[in-house]
């Protein structure tokens, strides 16, 4: 199988993590005109807006913005968050009405040609060097390089460890049937297993899809097959054993899974109400939040009866961020951004406050800083047992009709060769566009 990885990024990734050092970013002196300022009597404010995808720190981001303009008199970021499942639509209709950001998120790969002609290349940038191969290589294009990785993020089932215990369950599950086993005992101990938030079109279409996508013996050997007609989703073993694993969740799950939104689902799983979800590090901050005492980890979701290819905890590239090309304020985007990945207070909010995983091997990270979810991580990544995203490789457009289709079958509108028929109908539609 593919790894996203080798053994000479693991010794990376794991140094960065326990041994790493920060350096302060120096200030750009340069101010912009244009759209980007604002007149405040005799001087000139320089605005940087910041459009994102990561509403798990949404209320955090403004005090990391105070925490910029303390050193950047003239500066003010400003920082507007969006649901991940909204995010491109609302994204395409700023491009629409000419009110582009000056930051903003990308996926890479296939996104990146989408994207390609509106970004600005950030080769020269300081950071670069530190930056880790395997966070940049989403943002590779001819050689140059479009965007700034945030984190590393790894994702699987996160499940409380007091409930797990409390149930007298001592392993995890390593095939869907022990999983099965294992809701029964949960169950059993009054628990509810599973808090499905499948109201959400990017925990069905992008987490939930990917996992059948990732372990793929070759996924980019199988995209290739889907866009060449010599592969289709219907034939394939491993989505026919996927929606096995749907079926187990709803039958032990939480009442109401269509109507039980992203946020909706980690108020649930932080208070409590729920043994797993299907989620990553980067819900930490929330269910921190809501329960400062909660014991989460992560396991790999055993979607198949095939332990071995099962003990693949499913790892994130990064969380990428932009520069719009015909910013009015590039200068100031470009130094927030080597800013928040050199200085000693912007790495205290990626790792301390955000709870992210470095993408930089001079980002000093304490596994204790990052919270249960990222510990648990760990190991995958220093065994090499670890797989990829590949939802940017898909036909632009393709993830929501992805979604739309699962919530048909988990509805009980349509059956699993239903559901994959129309899998390939939307890739086959999208694909030449």
């Amino acid at each position: 199988m593919k790894r996203l990885v080798n053994v000479a990024f693991v010794s990376v990734l794991m140094g960065s993590v326990l041994a790493g050092c920060g350096s302060g970013g120096s200030a750009n002196k340069e101010n912009s005109s244009g759209t980007g300022a604002e007149n405040t009597g005799s001087n000139k404010q320089v605005v940087v807006k910041v459009f994102q995808q990561k509403v798990e720190i949404a209320d955090q981001l403004p005090a990391l913005a105070a925490e910029y303009e303390k050193t950047h008199p003239g500066v003010k970021i400003e920082f507007e968050s969006v649901l991940s499942s909204d995010y491109m639509t609302k994204l395409k209709a700023k491009l629409s009405a000419n009110e582009m950001p000056d930051i903003f998120n990308n996926g890479g790969y296939s996104e990146l040609n989408v994207w390609k002609d509106q970004l600005e290349d950030l080769s020269d940038q300081p950071w670069v060097g530190e930056a880790l191969d395997v966070a940049k290589e989403p943002m590779m294009s001819d050689g140059k390089l479009y965007g700034i990785p945030i984190n590393l993020e790894g994702d699987g089932l996160v499940y409380n460890k007091d409930m797990f215990a409390k149930a007298g369950i001592t392993e995890l599950p390593k095939t869907r049937s022990e999983l099965e086993e294992v809701s029964k005992k949960l169950q059993a101990a009054g628990f509810t297993p599973f808090i499905n938030n499948y109201d959400s079109a990017w925990t069905l279409g992008i987490t939930m899809f990917n996992y059948p996508m990732a372990e793929q013996q070759d996924p980019n050997a199988f995209i290739a097959g889907l866009n060449g007609g010599t592969a289709t989703f219907k034939d394939n073993p491993l989505f026919k054993e996927w929606t096995k694993f749907i079926d187990l969740s709803l039958k032990y799950g939480n009442k109401n899974p269509l109507t039980t939104d992203y946020n909706g689902s980690l108020a649930m799983f932080a208070s409590e109400q729920g043994a797993m979800t299907v989620g990553g590090n980067w819900i930490q901050p929330v269910i921190d939040k809501i329960n400062p005492n909660i014991n989460a980890g992560l396991m790999p979701i055993p979607i198949s009866d095939d332990a071995a290819l099962n003990q693949k905890a499913v790892f994130a590239g990064p969380t990428t961020w932009v520069v719009y090309k015909n910013s009015k304020v590039k200068p100031e985007a470009k130094e927030f951004l080597n800013w928040l990945v050199t200085s000693a207070e912007g790495q205290d909010y990626l790792v301390k406050k955000f709870k992210l995983m470095p993408a930089f091997k001079n980002v000093k990270a304490d596994p204790a800083d990052l919270g249960g979810i990222a510990g648990d991580i760990l190991p995958y990544i220093a065994k090499g047992d670890i797989l990829g995203w590949q939802y940017a490789k898909y036909p632009d457009g393709s993830t929501k009709e992805f979604a739309a289709s699962m919530q048909k079958y988990i509805a009980g509108k349509s059956n699993g060769d239903q559901m994959l028929a129309e899998f390939q109908q939307t890739w086959d539609k999208l694909k030449s566009k």
